[in-house]
């Protein structure tokens, strides 16, 4: 059970578009771009929201772009929802990949995710169509 003052409960009481499964789901989706995937390039990135660190204490950390962590999500939400990926990503508040760039961004103001000087929002919206990318050729066959 999360701690009621921890940051992630304050932003859902203050955003209830998503649910927190939803959150949860965009970072494994990270973890499985960059470590699964091997996507990301090393890149500074700016302090954390309310974070003290400067960027050179930091280091480059592993940056995947927006358009690159869409992806991942769609592969990473296959691979554990398979032909209900839409269903359930909607029941979590999210149907489009804009989606997915306010949560980044939710994330980033408070701290939990970080960005470089050139991502933006914007690079999330409209990056493919839900009811094509969680479309597969899913084909059940009646033994004979």
């Amino acid at each position: 059970m999360l701690d009621p003052a921890h940051q992630i409960v304050q932003l859902l009481e203050k955003d209830r578009r998503y649910r927190f499964d939803a959150y949860a789901f965009v970072f494994e989706a990270l973890r499985f771009a960059q470590e699964e995937l091997g996507l990301g390039a090393e890149a500074p990135s700016e302090p954390a929201a309310g974070s003290e660190e400067d960027q050179e204490s930091q280091g480059p950390q592993r940056h995947v772009t927006g358009q690159q962590l869409c992806e991942a999500i769609r592969q990473y939400a296959l691979r554990q929802y398979g032909y209900m990926a839409k269903t359930v990503l909607n029941s979590w508040g999210v149907y489009t990949t804009g989606d997915f760039g306010e949560i980044v961004f939710n994330l980033i103001r408070i701290g939990q995710m970080r960005k470089t000087p050139q991502d933006s929002r914007e690079d999330f919206d409209d990056l493919y169509d839900f009811d094509m990318a969680f479309r597969q050729q899913f084909k059940i066959t009646l033994p004979e």
